[in-house]
């Protein structure tokens, strides 16, 4: 049985006015500040920051459901918001000295990033100095704080990949988010010229993964902090490919019900492959969302029972959400190939799922030609590849 979400049904009752925004978010390249001030005026924002600093602490089934209904509204909005969101639980791994400078002062400021260790570093007393242009950070415009990657050598004269925390302050924005999926969520490009990062604000992924980050045990009364970071920063991609495809269900039914075809005059909605186009994408997407709803109730289980995630259930953890949003995409392409001409222009809201849609899959932690490879190799005892995480 499903714990009570206090947040849904006050998300309910501001998502017309994000829906009514969705056509703005994509001419402004970002999410729309009355979407954000809604949403904080609710909370979700605090989904998984410490209760220490005014959260919530959400399970991930909790938090799941809201980006889903979330998404249905404006995936743009869902997607740079669940990224806002998913962060926290990440600072949250990291030092009490960083915590305290994130929320002691503004218990409401949040992190976007930009994780991928493209960041130049050189070595200074007590830290770095980070340079770098990193892109793809959703929600960017919205941040108070940035989390960008690097590669940092070792004593055993290898690299480690690790994280750095910025503020607002150390980072320019370069409004560059021209693309055809997420129109709306602001993805740009954070440019960094030799900000000093000190070592409070530095950790390693490893570390984050394995349960020995400087944050780790910090709270040990959570219910959501005795994990890894990585399936709650990955798990609202999935989520948000469902939430699309939940919407495609609703808005096909919708119009197709009502539509004719312009040379004859037959009516679409009572045609065969209309409805076994609509069963089979409502199996499908069905599937998916009974499979990522068993996933995030694992990632709960292990949590509240602080009991550390096996190897092989990280990798299903890691893939589980791939496959479900590529599930999630074959239902809402069977749907969008036979909606007809009129669902190609820009106001015809099928056309906005469908490109958005796509964009979920094309994420480095929903490429299933990688997931079903990482799954592969543990299945069959073979150890990771590194050039695949």
């Amino acid at each position: 049985m499903k714990k009570p979400n206090p947040l849904l049904e006050d998300l309910k009752s501001v998502l017309p006015t994000i829906a009514a925004n969705a056509f703005q978010a994509e001419q402004d390249r970002k999410v729309p500040a009355e979407n954000i001030a809604l949403l904080k005026g609710i909370g979700l924002h605090r989904a998984f920051q410490p209760k220490a600093f005014g959260g919530m602490e959400l399970s991930l089934p909790q938090f799941a459901d809201c980006i889903a209904l979330l998404a249905g509204a404006c995936a743009s909005t869902a997607w740079a918001m669940s990224l806002l969101c998913t962060h926290s639980h990440q600072l949250a791994l990291f030092s009490a000295q960083l915590q305290q400078e994130v929320w002691g002062l503004d218990p409401n400021a949040t992190a976007s990033s930009s994780i991928a260790p493209f960041g130049r570093t050189e070595e200074v007393e007590g830290g770095v100095l980070f340079s770098g242009e990193m892109g793809w950070s959703s929600g960017c415009d919205h941040a108070e704080w940035a989390i960008v990657g690097f590669r940092r050598p070792n004593a055993e004269g290898t690299q480690d990949y690790c994280f750095a925390v910025l503020p607002r302050s150390d980072y320019q924005i370069r409004d560059d988010w021209f693309a055809a999926g997420m129109k709306g969520s602001g993805t740009k490009t954070l440019i960094i010229d030799k900000a000093r990062v000190p070592e409070h604000r530095i950790q390693k992924a490893k570390d984050m993964m394995e349960g020995k980050s400087a944050g780790f045990g910090l709270y040990p009364d959570s219910k959501v902090f005795y994990s890894p970071y990585r399936p709650y920063f990955a798990s609202g991609f999935s989520t948000v490919s469902l939430g699309v495809a939940e919407r495609m269900l609703e808005v096909f039914r919708e119009k197709t019900k009502t539509r004719v075809r312009a040379y004859t005059g037959a009516a679409v909605g009572a045609a065969t492959p209309a409805l076994m186009r609509l069963a089979e994408s409502t199996h499908q997407v069905g599937a998916a969302r009974a499979f990522l709803e068993k996933t995030w109730a694992e990632h709960a289980e292990h949590s509240e029972q602080q009991r550390y995630p096996s190897r092989e259930t990280l990798a299903f953890w890691r893939t589980n959400q791939a496959y479900a949003t590529k599930m999630c995409i074959q239902a809402v392409d069977r749907l969008f190939e036979a909606a007809g001409g009129n669902a190609w222009f820009e106001h015809n809201e099928m056309q906005r799922l469908f490109r958005d849609s796509h964009m979920t899959g094309a994420h480095a932690y929903t490429d299933y030609d990688v997931c079903a490879q990482i799954l592969g190799r543990e299945l069959m005892g073979l150890e990771p590849d590194p050039s695949m995480i």
